[in-house]
């Protein structure tokens, strides 16, 4: 099995993900976007794709040119029912390439946030087994609202957290991938957020508060990339 990450920036990449796929027998190839104009090999030819976060917003298309191409990788990636999972940025492109349209959500929600399956995220492949919900790491400004046709599988209080889209897409706002160290790295640069500056991040209450966390949910991480490279599968 070959999955492709599209990766948006250095210290934002697969993470524990990478430590699930090469546990599981699959090859992992990584696509540093914004760098790397050509992927590894033919994008359509990958059995699995994963999308990941960044610090730009999903509607910065005029600062991010490559984003347009994206956008129109993905599309052709759900027409042909190719097995996508996006995650915080990557779950807003994932949406928006269904018909979807995200936007700023009401709040940034960044730290530790509590996330509540639905009926319907008790019964999904990916999530079901950690209902009725969950503590999760954010680092987000923008949400994405469910896309036509799409299926609600977990919210926040701030927003739709994650959704399953057809039978071979999942679009996840939180961040199931993060490892210990990029956390930290973000933490660390918090200030570049001018967000997380605007809503008074501590940096050393958060980074004390991940540490306690972080191992936890690394194992939540990987057992839902193990689980959704068993849906890619079938």
């Amino acid at each position: 099995m070959r999955v492709l990450a599209i990766v948006h920036q250095e210290d934002a990449g697969p993470g524990v993900f990478a430590e699930a796929i090469g546990a599981a027998g699959a090859e992992l190839d990584t696509w540093l976007l914004p760098h790397t104009p050509e992927p590894p090999a033919y994008p359509l030819g990958y059995d699995a794709v994963l999308v990941l976060g960044g610090a730009m917003n999903v509607d910065q298309e005029d600062r991010h040119g490559w984003l347009a191409a994206e956008k129109a990788l993905l599309r052709e990636l759900l027409e042909r029912e190719r097995p996508l999972l996006g995650l915080c940025l990557g779950s807003q492109l994932v949406a928006e390439a269904a018909g979807a349209v995200p936007r700023r959500a009401a709040q940034p929600e960044i730290g530790w946030h509590r996330v509540e399956l639905t009926a319907e995220g008790g019964e999904d492949p990916l999530l079901g087994s950690l209902a009725p919900g969950f503590e999760a790491f954010q680092w987000h400004s923008y949400e994405f609202p469910l896309p036509p046709g799409g299926v609600a599988l977990a919210r926040s209080e701030v927003c739709l957290q994650a959704a399953r889209i057809g039978e071979a897409a999942w679009a996840l706002q939180f961040h199931p991938e993060v490892s210990a160290a990029d956390a930290r790295d973000w933490i660390e640069g918090y200030h570049s957020d001018e967000d997380a500056v605007a809503i008074g991040v501590d940096p050393a209450a958060l980074a004390a508060e991940t540490e306690g966390k972080i191992a936890g949910f690394n194992e939540l991480g990987r057992d839902i990339c193990r689980r959704w490279l068993s849906a890619a599968r079938s």
